[in-house]
């Protein structure tokens, strides 16, 4: 019984390695994310907190159990910063490299972002973060990434803005 168990189990971590690593990731995307951002300010009442949602897209390369990608997104926001100004937009050029874990992909990003404000104007920064992204489908996944961004100086004035997001996504891949 107990060497039946044995070879049982071996069976079974070994077909799961081969799942693991059976999915090729190699390929474009395209998707929309949904999601929070809390904004602080080193100005007195210019930091503020609320919803975010955009659009996303980027290519990845499969090399055995780890992946490495390049890929974009837009996020439009309507966050006051006290009565100072309005956070609209914010955008990034992503790079990320994760591991393979059966279905999913464990990840860390960083790269360039650009903030854009009503009065304020805009600033460029960067960013840098971790995520999870899991296939429900050969061509469709989901996932969730928690990014911390940094603006300093912002558009040339003394005001230094963090950000930090907290969102979900859906992809379709192809």
């Amino acid at each position: 019984m107990k060497k039946k168990f044995v070879v049982f189990v071996t069976t079974m971590l070994l077909s799961g390695s081969a799942l693991a690593q059976s999915h090729d990731w190699s390929g474009a995307y395209v998707g929309a994310q949904l999601g929070f951002a809390n904004v602080d300010s080193n100005i007195v009442g210019a930091n503020g907190d609320g919803f975010i949602a955009g659009i996303v897209g980027g290519y990845d390369w499969d090399i055995g159990a780890w992946v490495l990608g390049l890929g974009a997104d837009l996020d439009f926001a309507n966050i006051g910063l006290g009565q100072t100004a309005d956070l609209e937009e914010v955008w990034r050029i992503k790079f990320r490299g994760g591991y393979k874990i059966g279905r999913g992909l464990a990840y860390g990003t960083a790269g360039y972002a650009n903030a854009d404000t009503d009065v304020l104007g805009d600033d460029d920064g960067y960013f840098i973060g971790a995520g999870y992204e899991h296939l429900l489908a050969p061509n469709f996944s989901v996932g969730g990434e928690v990014l911390y961004h940094e603006f300093d100086n912002f558009n040339s004035t003394p005001a230094d803005i963090d950000a930090t997001t907290v969102q979900v996504r859906g992809t379709f891949r192809f």
